[in-house]
């Protein structure tokens, strides 16, 4: 380690090697497997325990030296990623974070600590780690995944934090991202610049982390103007390399292919496969170059080292002569890691190539955010960590394994070499520098070895200049073409002002408030339920709430394009509508027609009609859009059995039908489609027809119409079943059929032909082959006579005898003989006969509610303290709260452990709850809280939730004498002789109590006193109240008259040894107490009583 010679003391070094030696043999610091180190030899025991006693001793120092600890984060994939895991990130981060410490130079007021957070491949889980880390982390290193670079640094930026990063893009605001190498992109731009290779393809692996490498970096080159033919990641096996060869040889002049993916010399097995199958498709025969990118984000060893990979004579091997190696320059590599093990930073079986380069990379960053920190505080920079990047400033410390530097605004200076390879040996050799201070490309005196001799031709000059337009690889014309070009473009002047009137014509297409083609920029899409989702062959509607979509829509309106399953409901300036979807994967190039047609849609506009408000067009997606109306279709209304549809409702309904149609035919547009399906009912119960102009767009379109199932022809005219093709285009009479069978609908409220008990083949047939003919029967309680009438003209055989729409709407009118035909009279009727019992049910239901609200009530503060409940109920959070003066009971059954081995368990149940109810029943009587019962311990607390002053010890003194009489008369149901001995602690003192948990929250307490409480009632003896200090003293205060004896000198544990005393009773105290045994000192009391439980439990056996 170049500038770790002088790092940890040879005592701390030591003892890393010590620990690193007995860890598991087959683990490396965090589990993942790295090698089968050899035996360390056992260190002789006394050697152990100097070496640990020295330790410690250098830990409470530190301890002592400082009072805060700023914890740096190694964000990464370390545990998902195998060839990541071998850069040891924990051991990196820790070495750089020991240098630090010790550094004299380093003037910091908190000492540095790391940890290594791994993350997930997949950038949501990776982002999701990093957002859980927020508060227990000072600043970060990384992330490696520069998929959610920005929102890290947005988030870190709210946070008052600092990323450290070699894998993010160039910062574009403050110091909240600080890049700890140059930009990488900027490194291959310097060095394509130099070979002059333009066309370039990007290929990367399938994980996350690589495939936003990919495309980071080809938006940096199309930014510079570079033409990058292929952006494309692996696919699974090697079948993804060779479609990834396939999509490349399709590339024309590719001179560049850049590989985002683990080096095949560090283990990279999708990079080994590609250029194997490359040199395979003949494409690695020196016209094109690779180059990995990876290997430009640490120093890869060169000097005196044999990549295995490149042995053998393989495939590989003849495939990377076509591969040029770019890399950090540093010392050798060897040296560093060899430095590290001397010195006791690394395990001593750890070889330089069973570690990842990456190493490095992770030491210097963390040495990099140490001195960033540093000069931080010596700018008095607050809060500590904020903005780092700003502090970094002109630097030239040591690195691991070179010196890091960087320019008076903090940019680090790097100096990187090019690796070459002849294709026939296992070593790499350096042809070029590039120094990231001038961003110049130097030659080593030694040529790069090409496969065909030469390397690729040089592409136009003109994609490297800023200040030049490229077209196609050429420069621009000069001045005589220039002029040519000229006089061209003034001839195709004229043909250019005849599309102009054209192109007015179709951008009011897309423009205006007349335009036709939406896009998904216009609507805006949500997910639905399941019940509201219509697939391609199915057009019916469900019911649904208005109000209910509004609400969703708030909170999960989305584009439609992100969704995996597209919706029918969409929101278009402020209103639903709803998508009238075509077969997924039909052409969305309308024709003129099409077109027509879509502009006499959006014209028609009428009460009973859905208006059409465009045509909608995204990827994959093609549907009208119509007006929305949330109620369903007419179809779902008749099925509801819940509603009831009287004469005037269906009237009302079916007028609005005929009167919808009737505008259609006044137009001169046949539906064709006409069914209850596609008439729909709005908020106001007023119905609509929808789906016009379906069928005639499918015409338009020329596109091939799915046959439809037999279901779907049961409204369909026989004249149209008959044709040679099945019925497409629709008829002003088929309408009227149609009309009719909607008319059977509505009076019989079941589907059509229902009455026939055929099946729908059956049914399509008979209609078809005439005669006899083929009807529904309706029965003449159903409906009024002349709407009956009506219904049968409607389907006459002939289409000429069938009746107008006009006709139609006079004969319906005449039904009602005139009468206003209005739903909301109906309803209002219908209203008017569930008034009379609608205050008696909403006051039994009150009642109800107002007993089942107490009852929960009740049952809440049995659970709970009632201010703590109300706070519940009120949703509001429950804070702590801090009560200076309380006292505390603890009481216990002697021998219960003994008494349960002898008992059944639900007798042991019995027991207790016989006990606890005796206490419970005690409690009424005081002011006491009762916290909570563990088994045979009880626990009761005064003083809290309600202070009362000095009361809490008289009223837990009371409380305990009246526990302790009640308990002399108390006997087990299934063993009355065995007597029953409590023991009882009280403690007076400061606690906090709230509220814990969310699942059954209970309220506990907490500090010393409870503690203390507890240890008195674990020290008392049989039928005695052990009593502290504390408490005494505030019972004496009260001056009410308590008796009480000195214990004596009494081990608490954990509190050493106190005086402590026992409550024996109260002058005026009316009840007798039982007599505790006599005891003396030494003597096991705990074993006599278990004798005499047993001997009493036996005693039980032998009578019964």
């Amino acid at each position: 380690f170049p500038g770790l010679q002088g790092g940890l003391p040879p005592e701390d070094r030591d003892g890393m090697l010590l620990y690193r030696r007995t860890t598991l043999p087959c683990q490396g610091p965090w589990g993942s497997t790295l090698s089968h180190p050899r035996k360390a030899p056992s260190p002789p025991l006394l050697s152990v325990v100097v070496r640990g006693v020295l330790l410690w001793a250098g830990s409470l120092s530190q301890a002592a030296w400082g009072a805060e600890t700023f914890t740096i984060a190694v964000l990464g994939p370390w545990d998902c990623d195998a060839i990541f895991a071998q850069a040891l990130p924990r051991v990196a981060a820790q070495l750089a974070v020991d240098q630090a410490n010790q550094d004299p130079s380093l003037l910091l007021s908190s000492r540095l600590a790391s940890v290594v957070l791994p993350t997930a491949c997949d950038t949501p889980h990776a982002l999701a780690t990093f957002l859980a880390h927020r508060n227990t982390v000072a600043a970060f290193v990384g992330p490696v995944n520069p998929g959610y670079c920005p929102a890290a640094a947005l988030l870190a930026q709210s946070w008052g934090k600092t990323l450290f990063s070699w894998a993010c893009g160039a910062p574009e605001g403050g110091g909240e991202l600080a890049l700890t190498l140059p930009s990488a992109a900027q490194v291959l731009l310097s060095i394509i610049r130099y070979f002059g290779w333009a066309r370039l393809a990007i290929v990367s692996s399938h994980q996350d982390t690589w495939v936003a490498t990919a495309q980071q970096l080809a938006t940096t080159f199309r930014i510079h103007g570079l033409p990058v033919g292929l952006v494309t990641s692996l696919g699974p096996g090697e079948q993804g390399a060779v479609e990834v060869l396939k999509q490349l040889c399709s590339v024309d002049g590719l001179k560049l292919v850049v590989l985002c993916m683990h080096s095949a010399l560090l283990g990279g097995s999708e990079q080994t496969a590609l250029l194997s199958h490359a040199w395979a498709e003949g494409l690695a025969d020196g016209r094109v170059v690779f180059l990995p990118y990876d290997t430009l984000l640490f120093a890869l060893p060169y000097r005196n080292r044999s990549y295995p990979a490149l042995g053998a004579g393989g495939p590989l091997q003849k495939a990377y002569d076509a591969v040029l190696t770019i890399s950090l320059e540093s010392s050798p590599a060897e040296d560093a890691f060899t430095a590290a093990r001397v010195g006791g930073e690394m395990a001593s079986h750890l070889e330089p190539d069973q570690v990842s380069p990456l190493f490095g990379t992770i030491y210097d960053a963390v040495v990099l955010l140490a001195h960033a920190l540093n000069r931080s505080e010596s700018h008095g920079a607050r809060p500590l960590g904020t903005h780092l990047g700003d502090h970094i400033g002109s630097l030239d410390v040591a690195g691991f394994s070179q010196r890091i530097r960087t320019d008076e605004k903090g940019r680090r200076l790097a100096q990187y070499i090019i690796l070459d390879t002849d294709g026939q040996g296992s070593q790499l050799v350096p042809t070029h520098t590039l120094d990231t201070g001038t961003w110049r490309v130097q030659p080593l005196g030694r040529a790069i070895h090409f496969p065909g001799g030469a390397p690729p031709s040089h592409d136009s000059s003109c994609w490297f200049d800023s200040n030049m337009l490229c077209i196609r690889g050429a420069q621009p014309l000069d001045s005589l073409s220039m002029v040519a070009l000229a006089s061209l473009l003034v001839l195709a002047g004229g043909a250019l002002s005849c599309l102009i009137r054209l192109g007015i014509r179709q951008l009011r297409l897309v423009r205006g408030p007349h335009r036709i083609l939406l896009t998904a920029q216009e609507l805006t899409f949500i997910h639905t339920p399941s019940r509201w989702r219509l697939h391609m062959d199915s057009e019916s509607r469900s019911a649904a709430d208005g109000g209910s979509l509004r609400s969703m829509a708030q909170g999960s309106a989305r584009s439609l394009l992100d969704t995996q399953e597209p919706t029918n409901v969409a929101l278009y300036q402020g209103d639903w509508v709803w998508l009238k979807k075509f077969e997924v994967g039909r052409a969305l190039d309308l024709r003129p027609s099409s077109l027509s047609l879509l502009r006499k849609m959006r014209e028609l506009r009428h009460e009973n009609v859905t208006a059409c408000l465009g045509f909608f067009t995204a990827p994959g997606v093609s549907a009208l859009v119509l007006e929305h109306c949330p109620r369903g279709s007419l179809e779902n209304l008749l099925r509801n059995e819940a509603l009831r549809l009287d004469w005037t409702f269906k009237a009302s309904l079916l007028l609005d039908l005929i009167r919808g149609m009737r505008y259609l035919h006044c137009r001169c547009f046949p539906h064709g489609r006409l069914k209850s399906r596609n008439c729909v009912v709005d908020s106001h119960f007023v119905l609509k027809v929808t789906d016009h102009g379906y069928a005639a767009l499918l015409d338009a379109q020329q596109a091939p119409q799915p046959q439809p199932v037999p279901e779907e022809l049961l409204w369909t005219a026989p004249e149209l079943l008959r044709g040679p093709a099945g019925p497409r285009r629709g008829t002003l009479k088929g309408d009227v059929f149609s009309i009719g069978i909607i008319l059977q609908e509505v009076l019989t409220r079941g589907s059509p032909y229902c009455s026939s008990g055929l099946s729908a083949e059956e049914i399509i047939r008979k209609v078809a082959s005439f005669p006899p003919l083929c009807r529904p029967l309706v029965s003449p309680d159903q409906g009024p006579p002349e709407c009956i009438q009506l219904m049968k003209q409607c389907w006459e055989e002939a289409p000429e005898d069938r009746p107008s729409l006009d006709q139609i709407h006079t004969r319906f009118k005449s039904i009602n003989q005139g009468k206003k035909i209005s739903v909301a009279d109906s309803m209002l009727r219908m209203l008017e006969k569930y008034s009379q019992n609608l205050e008696d049910l909403i006051q039994e239901r009150t009642e109800e509610l107002e007993l089942e609200r107490q009852k929960t009530e009740r049952l809440l503060s049995q659970m709970l303290p009632r201010s703590v409940a109300e706070a519940l109920k009120m949703g509001t959070t429950v804070e702590p709260e801090y009560f200076d003066h309380v006292t505390i009971y603890f009481s216990d059954i002697v021998g219960f452990t003994t008494i349960s081995a002898l008992s059944e368990p639900i007798e042991v149940v019995g027991l207790l709850n016989d006990l606890y109810t005796l206490f419970d029943a005690v409690l009424r009587n005081h002011d006491v809280y009762k916290v909570e019962t563990i088994g045979d311990a009880y626990m009761v607390a005064s003083g809290l939730p309600r202070r009362n002053g000095n009361q809490h010890a008289a009223e837990i003194a009371n409380m305990a004498l009246d526990i302790l009489s009640s308990v002399g008369d108390f006997r087990m149901r299934h063993a009355p002789d065995v007597p029953i001995h409590i023991r009882a602690g009280l403690h007076s003192g400061p606690c906090v109590a709230g509220v814990v948990g969310l699942t059954m929250p209970r309220y506990c307490l907490f500090g010393d006193t409870v503690n203390t409480a507890s240890r008195m009632e674990s020290t008392g003896l049989p039928y005695r109240i052990h009593t502290s200090r504390s408490t005494v003293q505030t019972l004496l205060s009260l001056d009410k008259g308590y008796k009480i004896d000195i214990r004596g000198q009494t081990e608490l544990k954990g509190k050493g040894i106190e005086e402590t005393y026992w409550l024996v009773g109260k002058a005026g105290f009316p009840k007798l107490l039982p007599t505790p045994p006599d005891i003396k000192p030494g003597e096991p009391w705990q074993d006599l009583i278990n004798q005499e439980i047993k001997a009493a439990f036996a005693k039980a056996r032998q009578d019964t």
